[in-house]
């Protein structure tokens, strides 16, 4: 007892009707440009130097841990 495909024509030919193609094309491009700004304000606070979570704050942390310990003498070998 779902909605059938014909259901979902009309509602697409009645909201095409009352808005039109340009404004949903304008619709879509708006709504595609804040998810596009939303995923790229998450990357940029995810890679922030300073951010031990963030997977560069990783290797930073490791870099800067592997230069504070001292190095083995390998000529012992």
């Amino acid at each position: 007892m779902g909605i059938s495909i014909w259901q979902l024509l009309i509602v697409l030919g009645i909201v095409i009707l009352l808005f039109g193609t340009k404004k949903l094309r304008n619709i879509g491009t708006d709504l595609g440009g804040a998810i596009r700004g939303f995923k790229k304000s998450m990357n940029d606070e995810d890679s922030k130097p300073g951010n031990p979570d963030s997977l560069e704050g990783q290797a930073e942390e490791q870099t800067r841990q592997a230069t504070e310990e001292k190095p083995k003498d390998k000529t012992n070998s």
